[in-house]
């Protein structure tokens, strides 16, 4: 289901981390839950790759859109399916768009006791300018988009 959210403000460290993290990634280096996703543009066709952190918790798959409506957003949600790389290994995967009520219980009863267990994970949302995911589930449910990933068949 295609849900459109509110506009983000994106840190500027972004602009400045996302080739580098591009690189290392596609050589399979460790940067935390980091992974490729490559989606085909929605109007050119091309295919689009740009570091995401991939959420794999509870046997299940997801990808957060931290800053709202980006172009792999919006693209992922065009194609609803993508290719996700992990240093050489590749999968296609099918992509389904949480709705806000199901993004508001991810955050609240998924991503914040995870993030709350980690060391950095507060202070790390924070940075990205995402702590509302921690203080206002449902806020951040309506500026977020979250997909799940499902290996493609």
């Amino acid at each position: 289901m295609a849900t459109r959210v509110e506009p983000i403000h994106i840190p500027s460290v972004v602009g400045l981390f996302n080739p580098i993290a591009r690189r290392l990634l596609k050589f399979g280096a460790l940067l935390g839950p980091n992974a490729l996703i490559t989606v085909r543009g929605r109007k050119s066709g091309l295919p689009r790759t740009t570091p995401v952190a991939l959420v794999e918790l509870q046997g299940k798959r997801w990808v957060i859109g931290t800053f709202g409506e980006t172009n792999w957003v919006r693209n992922l949600r065009a194609s609803g399916e993508a290719t996700l790389s992990m240093g050489r290994r590749q999968e296609q995967v099918k992509a389904s768009e949480l709705t806000t009520d199901e993004r508001t219980a991810f955050f609240r009863d998924v991503i914040g006791p995870y993030v709350r267990r980690l060391r950095i994970g507060p202070l790390l949302l924070s940075v990205l300018g995402a702590k509302d995911i921690l203080e206002d589930p449902a806020g951040a449910a309506e500026r977020r988009p979250v997909f799940e990933l499902d290996a493609a068949a």
